[in-house]
C-alpha cells in the first residue's frame, strides 16, 4: 500500500462507470436477486406509464438466448434533441445517471422510478441493449453496450404503434449466474396488475414456451382474496377503502384465526418490503379505531397495543405519492413522514363508519383483539415470573422429565426432543451426559396453527419445551436466554414420527422463528432398517437406501430387520447411528421463502380442510401410499 496519498490518488468515475464499479449500490448485489432487479427497473418504467394513464398493456419476454425484453404501449421515450446536452432524450436517459422526466412532476404525477437511475443502471450492467421507440408515426432504434451507445438514434420505418420496447442481455462480467426465473417474474407481474387495476401484463418464456397473462379489474380486492387462500375471516368480505387526500390510497384487510399477521404495502406500485410511513399510517388508523370502538362498548376496556390489533391481520395497502422518498435505489422502504398522517386521515373515518354500520362484525373484531391482548399479558406475566426467580431459580423450575446436560455453555450443548418415555429412556442411555440433554414429550404436541394463544399457554408439553429452551416465545422471545446451540427433533423414521416433527416445526416457525433463521433447529436421521451382511452390520434410513444395499449384496446371505421405533432400538445402536457427533447425520432446518412457508403452514396445518384437499388433488400423483 502506497504511503503517497496525493491528488493523483483520486479517481473520478465518469458516466455510468460508478454503476459497473459498485453494482451493489444500485441493484443490491450481483446474485440472482440483483439480476432480477434489472427486469424490475425496466418493468417499473413501463408501469409508470400505466400509473399515469398512458399504458394499458405490457409484455415481458424471457428469451431463449438470455435476452429479456420489456415492451409497453405508452407514449414512447422522447427522441427529440435535448438543447443543453445536444443529444437525443433517449440517449441521455439511457447513458446518464439522474436523467429523466420524473423530477418536476409534470410528465408523471406519480411514479416508481424517481431518481432517473434505474434504466441507465440496466444499460450499464448489460452486455447489449436495444431500445425501440414507437412515436410520431415512426419506429426509432438505438443500440448500447455496457452503458455506451454503439449506434446513433435512427429512424427505422413508419409505424402506427406507440410505446417503448427495451431488450437487454445482462453482462456476464458482472453477474455470477444469468438464469431468470419465470415464476419470479410472473409473481412480480401479478403484483403490478393487482395494484394497477385494469393493467394487462403478459409474461412469455421462450425457453419453455410458457405464457401467463395477468389482468385484474378489482385490483387489490382480488389480490387479498388470493393472499387469504380460503382462510375464514371475521368479516363476511374483506374490508376495502379507497380515498384521496394529497395522496391516493387503497387498502383491503381481513382478520383470521391465525396468530400471524401479513401486511403487504406498495407505493407507486413498488413493493415496499420493509414498510415505512404508509404502513405506520395504516397501523395507527386501525389501532385508534379499535380503541374507540372498545371505549364505545365498555367503560373500562383492556389496554391494547399495535401487536394485539395486528394479530391475525392480513392487509394489502397501496398508495400513490407525487414525491416519494424511498430508502435506497432498491426502494425497500417509504420514508415520507407526512404520508403516515395522510394514510390515517383517509382510512380511519372509513373504517370507523364501517364498524358503526356493522355492530355484530365490530363485536367480533373487539373480541378478537381482546383475546390477543389477554394472551400477551398472560405471557408477559409468566416471563416476568421466571425473571424474578433469577437464573438459579430458573434452573430449579426446569421440567422434571428433562435429563439436562452437565455443561452450562450453550455453544457445547444440544437438546434432543423425543416422543415418549420409551424413546426417552433409550436416548438417555445413549447420550453424552456432558453435552446432550433429552426432553421426552408425551404423544403428539398441540397443533398451534389451530389453537388460540390461551390454549397454547395452558399446554403442558409446550410449556415444558419453552421452559427448557429458555428463550420465551412469540413477542417475548429473547435469544439471549437460549440454553442449547442445537435443538434436535429426534422422532421415529415413520409416518407418525414425521407428523410429530411437523407439529414441532409448526410451533418453532410460528413462535420461535429466530431459532430457525439462526440455524439452531435440526432433524435427526435415525435408521429404519438394520441389515446384517455376514458379520457386517449396515443401516438404512429409508426403503430406497435399503434396496440399494440389498442390490449391492444380492449374492450374499442377508438379514433385514426393521426398527419399530427409537424406543425399541438398543441404546448402543441409537448412540452409534443417531447421537454420536462423529457418525450421525443431521438435517438443518432452513427458512427459504418466508411468504411461501407461511402459506404452506396455513394451508396444510390450518383449520380449513379445503386447502389441504386441494393440495392432495394437485399433488397426489407425486406420492406413494404407505399403509
Amino acid at each position: 500500500m502506497s504511503k503517497n496519498y496525493t491528488a493523483k490518488s483520486i479517481t473520478v468515475l465518469k458516466g455510468l462507470e460508478p454503476v459497473r464499479a459498485r453494482p451493489g449500490m444500485y441493484i443490491g448485489g450481483t446474485d440472482l436477486n440483483g439480476l432480477h432487479h434489472l427486469v424490475w427497473e425496466a418493468l417499473d418504467n413501463a408501469v409508470d406509464e400505466a400509473i399515469n394513464g398512458y399504458c394499458k398493456n405490457i409484455d415481458v419476454i424471457l428469451g431463449a438466448d438470455g435476452k429479456v425484453a420489456v415492451a409497453d404501449d405508452g407514449r414512447g421515450i422522447p427522441i427529440d434533441t435535448h438543447k443543453q446536452y445536444k443529444k437525443s432524450a433517449l440517449e441521455l436517459i439511457m447513458t446518464t445517471l439522474h436523467a429523466g422526466a420524473k423530477f418536476d412532476n409534470k410528465s408523471y404525477s406519480s411514479s416508481g422510478g424517481l431518481h432517473g437511475v434505474g434504466i441507465s443502471v440496466v444499460n450499464a450492467l448489460s452486455e447489449t441493449m436495444d431500445v425501440k421507440v414507437f412515436r410520431d408515426g415512426h419506429e426509432w432504434m438505438q443500440s448500447f453496450s455496457r452503458g455506451k451507445p454503439v449506434s446513433a438514434l435512427r429512424k427505422v420505418k413508419a409505424s402506427r404503434k406507440r410505446g417503448t420496447s427495451i431488450s437487454f442481455v445482462p453482462d456476464g462480467q458482472i453477474f455470477r449466474k444469468i438464469d431468470f426465473s419465470f415464476k419470479t417474474v410472473c409473481a412480480m407481474a401479478r403484483s403490478k396488475t393487482f395494484i394497477n387495476r385494469g393493467l394487462r401484463i403478459t409474461v412469455k418464456d421462450e425457453r419453455t414456451d410458457s405464457e401467463e397473462v395477468f389482468h385484474f379489474e378489482r385490483g387489490i380486492q382480488d389480490y387479498i382474496m388470493e393472499v387469504l387462500a380460503g382462510k375464514k375471516g371475521i368479516f363476511e368480505e374483506p374490508f376495502y377503502a379507497i380515498g384521496d387526500n394529497h395522496i391516493h390510497c387503497e387498502a383491503a384487510l381481513q382478520w383470521t384465526e391465525s396468530t400471524e399477521s401479513r401486511i403487504e404495502s406498495y407505493c407507486n406500485s413498488i413493493h415496499t418490503v420493509d414498510g415505512g410511513a404508509h404502513e405506520a399510517g395504516l397501523r395507527s388508523a386501525l389501532v385508534k379505531t379499535v380503541r374507540r370502538e372498545m371505549e364505545r362498548r365498555k367503560s373500562k376496556p383492556l389496554p391494547i397495543t399495535v401487536e394485539d390489533v395486528k394479530e391475525g391481520l392480513t392487509a394489502v395497502l397501496s398508495v400513490f405519492v407525487k414525491k416519494p422518498q424511498f430508502q435506497g435505489q432498491t426502494k425497500e422502504k417509504l420514508n415520507n413522514p407526512e404520508v403516515a398522517g395522510q394514510v390515517e386521515n383517509i382510512l380511519r373515518p372509513i373504517f370507523e363508519q364501517f364498524l358503526i354500520e356493522n355492530p355484530s362484525t365490530a363485536a367480533d373484531l373487539v373480541a378478537r383483539v381482546e383475546l390477543a391482548a389477554k394472551a400477551r399479558m398472560d405471557s408477559r406475566a409468566a416471563r416476568e415470573e421466571v425473571q424474578r426467580k433469577g437464573a438459579i431459580s430458573h434452573r430449579l423450575t426446569l421440567p422434571g422429565k428433562l435429563a439436562d446436560c452437565q455443561s452450562t455453555n450453550p455453544a457445547d450443548s444440544e437438546l434432543f426432543i423425543v416422543e415418549g418415555d420409551s424413546a426417552g429412556g433409550s436416548s438417555k442411555q445413549a447420550r453424552d451426559r456432558r453435552t446432550q440433554a433429552i426432553l421426552p414429550l408425551r404423544g403428539k404436541i398441540l397443533n398451534v396453527e389451530n389453537a388460540s394463544g390461551q390454549k397454547l399457554l395452558n399446554n403442558a408439553e409446550l410449556k415444558a419445551l419453552v421452559l427448557t429452551i429458555g428463550t420465551g416465545f412469540g413477542e417475548n422471545f429473547n435469544i439471549n436466554g437460549l440454553r442449547y446451540e442445537k435443538i434436535i427433533i429426534m422422532s421415529d423414521a415413520d409416518v407418525d414420527g414425521a407428523h410429530i416433527s411437523i407439529l414441532l416445526l409448526t410451533f418453532f416457525f410460528r413462535y420461535m422463528t429466530p431459532l430457525i433463521k439462526r440455524g439452531s433447529v435440526y432433524l435427526s436421521v435415525p435408521p429404519l432398517y438394520r441389515i446384517t451382511v455376514g458379520k457386517e452390520v449396515l443401516y438404512a434410513t429409508d426403503d430406497a437406501e435399503k434396496e440399494e444395499i440389498l442390490a449391492l449384496h444380492k449374492n450374499r446371505k442377508l438379514d433385514v430387520a426393521r426398527f419399530k421405533g427409537l424406543g425399541e432400538m438398543p441404546a448402543s445402536v441409537l448412540k452409534e447411528t443417531t447421537m454420536n457427533r462423529k457418525k450421525r447425520s443431521l438435517l438443518r432446518v432452513e427458512l427459504v421463502g418466508e411468504k411461501e412457508t407461511e402459506t404452506a403452514f396455513s394451508e396444510l396445518m390450518g383449520k380449513e380442510a379445503a386447502p389441504r384437499f386441494r393440495f392432495i388433488q394437485q399433488n397426489s400423483a407425486g406420492f406413494e401410499l404407505d399403509v
